[in-house]
């Protein structure tokens, strides 16, 4: 029986907002703070975005913000303006070390287990999680 995956934020596992039950909860961020840890069983850096990916939708979500774009659209535009989605799955193709955490993953919900993955933004935020989820059950499939 393959098992599911899900996907949530980190406030939403500390508030209660969602009940993820037995799965397996795995962060997918490049710089977890003990807080994060804290939420979930393991982490994966390697399914984080590269950082030079991060830090230039970070830059670019700031320059959106000067311009009296809110937090979360400034966040969206960004993500848009520097094609995040297309450049986050090359990066899941490319990268050796992306590429065997994901085939980890899939063989353990193809084993059988439940995962959920977990970053920081929210679900008002465009987030690598969501073409992350989507990879993963392509592979499960």
């Amino acid at each position: 029986m393959t098992g599911s995956v899900d996907e949530t934020y980190v406030a939403a596992l500390q508030h209660d907002l969602v009940e993820p039950g037995d799965a397996a909860l795995v962060g997918v961020v490049r710089r977890p703070t003990g807080w994060f840890r804290a939420e979930t069983d393991e982490n994966q850096p390697a399914l984080g975005p590269p950082e030079a990916l991060l830090d230039e939708t970070k830059d670019r979500t700031e320059e959106l913000k000067r311009r009296g774009m809110c937090d979360e659209g400034a966040h969206n535009a960004a993500w848009e303006e520097t094609d995040f989605t297309r450049r986050y799955r090359e990066y899941l193709d490319a990268d050796p070390a992306a590429r065997d955490a994901l085939s980890d993953l899939a063989g353990r919900v193809a084993a059988g287990e439940d995962v959920w993955l977990v970053c920081f933004e929210g679900e008002g935020k465009r987030c690598h999680r969501h073409p992350l989820a989507e990879r993963l059950r392509e592979r499960v499939a």
